[in-house]
């Protein structure tokens, strides 16, 4: 349940030793025990599911660059749920929310968006590679090498820590309303940002330059090299050329917009629109959804994927009967 007082918003703290309440799902106490299991199976299938493909891709010898990107993808979106998902699972468990150091909550909300950036930057990665196998086949190998897909992989990662970094200092420098109470189920920046004592648009400053940097520039580059994409299929005589390219891009096309669309509902947009209900509904889709639905679409539609975990099953079994 809500702390008592939440909407009071008269005291202001900046000190490190205090502690947010998260709320959780207040709203949602029937529904406590069934949301708990369901969201506790969810995140073991997540789970589960990255730590298959990574294994899988790991073990095989010879990796083309969309399985090294699919791989670390994997990697970022298990990151990615062990941050967010224990603390709403705790808050599900736990009547009355549960609480949160200040250094804790810095951490967490950094941890995300670095993540969910170096995410946005790996998907701009993988357009690319797309671009220049189905627009410059003949120098595909040429062009993505081993080094320049390790440089991209790195470059991602190093991207999102760096504006997350820089969001999170310009968060936490905010002076934060008494009683500390996060209506969330994480360190969530517009939960975050509605909590700062300030009646002004500069604390949403920093925030609309992460998703510049993170989510306009990069997808705005991304239909930039599916335009050039659809062009050069428009021209192809043959349609089983058309049909094999479009299944190796209707995957990473289909998660691009799916990434984008949640992370721009969410971060791209007037204070004044900000819903803690609503929000925390879009988040479960992000945070928990998303990141099971990955492996499943990359599995089932990715030649490449279903050969190397049907060699690794091949080779369990193997082991199994030997």
């Amino acid at each position: 349940m809500p702390c008592e007082g939440c909407m009071e918003r008269d005291n202001k703290s900046s000190d490190v030793t205090m502690e947010f309440l998260l709320l959780g799902f207040p709203e949602l106490l029937c529904l406590r025990i069934f949301l708990l299991l369901i969201f506790c199976i969810v995140h073991l299938a997540t789970v589960a599911g990255n730590v298959m493909i990574i294994v899988a891709v790991v073990m095989e010898p010879s990796r083309p660059p969309m399985l090294f990107f699919l791989c670390q993808l994997s990697a970022i979106e298990l990151c990615y749920t062990l941050v967010i998902v224990p603390k709403a699972l705790l808050s599900l468990a736990v009547v009355g929310g549960s609480t949160i150091s200040f250094l804790g909550c810095a951490a967490q909300m950094l941890l995300f968006v670095a993540l969910g950036g170096a995410e946005c930057l790996l998907l701009l990665a993988m357009a690319y590679d797309r671009y220049v196998a189905i627009c410059q086949p003949l120098h595909y190998g040429a062009v993505m090498s081993e080094g320049l897909c390790l440089r991209l992989a790195v470059a991602s990662c190093l991207g999102g820590c760096a504006v997350a970094l820089g969001l999170t200092v310009a968060v936490f420098h905010l002076p934060f309303c008494q009683p500390l109470c996060i209506n969330h189920y994480f360190c969530d920046v517009s939960a975050l940002l509605h909590l700062a004592c300030t009646q002004s648009y500069s604390p949403q400053l920093p925030l609309l330059a992460a998703c510049v940097l993170l989510l306009l520039l990069p997808f705005l580059l991304i239909l930039t090299s599916y335009s050039c994409i659809a062009a050069v299929l428009l021209r192809a005589p043959s349609s089983v050329r058309r049909g094999k390219a479009f299944s190796t891009c209707a995957s990473h096309l289909f998660i691009t917009l799916l990434h984008y669309g949640c992370a721009t509902f969410m971060y791209i947009r007037p204070k004044s629109s900000y819903s803690p209900t609503r929000d925390k509904m879009v988040s479960l889709v992000y945070t928990n959804i998303t990141p099971l639905l990955y492996p499943l679409i990359y599995g089932l539609r990715n030649k490449e994927m279903r050969e190397i975990l049907r060699k690794m099953l091949s080779r369990k079994k193997t082991a199994q009967l030997h």
